[in-house]
């Protein structure tokens, strides 16, 4: 095999390019189940606390690719400002055509946020409505058969629209409207 090859460089790359075309692994898809905001004030001019739990589903669409999930971390943002410290979820590996569930809470104690932070989120509360973004980064890595890739990093951005006004219950404020997110690889 190795003799065709050297003496013909076209074939390699053929024979590549068909591999390629056969085992191009597809980016793995989430979407958003649910997300529950439980706490969300502030103490003092600019510190925040808050506490939201939220629930991914997260399924490879590839049918002869598995994929390993590691150093996964996820946290939440409101107009840009991370509102939560990271959470860390644990690495799995998920089959082919396989889907999961990622359920994780999310924590801020004491959290510096911008000054206009209160004035935004009372805004909101007279729109009826609070949009958070759900982040969830890491690493993954393709295993074809007995062969495993190197590492790339993903980036995963779910928005979150919650109902938020003078009649919305005080908490939880929840989001059980199912979104895709965004994967980035």
């Amino acid at each position: 095999m190795s003799q065709v090859f050297s003496k013909s460089p076209e074939h390699f790359l053929a024979f590549i390019f068909l591999i390629w075309l056969t085992l191009h692994p597809a980016k793995p898809q989430f979407a958003l189940r649910e997300a529950d905001i439980y706490q969300l004030s502030l103490s003092g001019t600019h510190l925040l606390n808050s506490s939201i739990q939220f629930t991914l589903l997260s399924r490879n669409p590839n049918k002869k690719v598995g994929i390993y999930y590691d150093e996964l971390q996820a946290f939440a943002a409101y107009k840009g400002q991370q509102i939560t410290f990271y959470s860390f979820l644990p690495p799995f590996y998920q089959g082919h055509e396989e889907s999961n569930l990622l359920t994780t809470s999310l924590q801020g104690t004491g959290l510096p946020v911008a000054l206009s932070f209160g004035y935004e989120v009372e805004h909101d509360q007279t729109a009826g409505r609070i949009v958070l973004n759900l982040k969830v980064n890491g690493k993954l890595r393709w295993k074809v058969g007995t062969w495993v890739s190197g590492r790339y990093r993903f980036n995963v951005n779910c928005v979150s629209v919650m109902s938020f006004g003078p009649n919305a219950p005080t908490a939880p404020l929840s989001s059980n409207q199912a979104a895709q997110c965004s994967t980035a690889v």
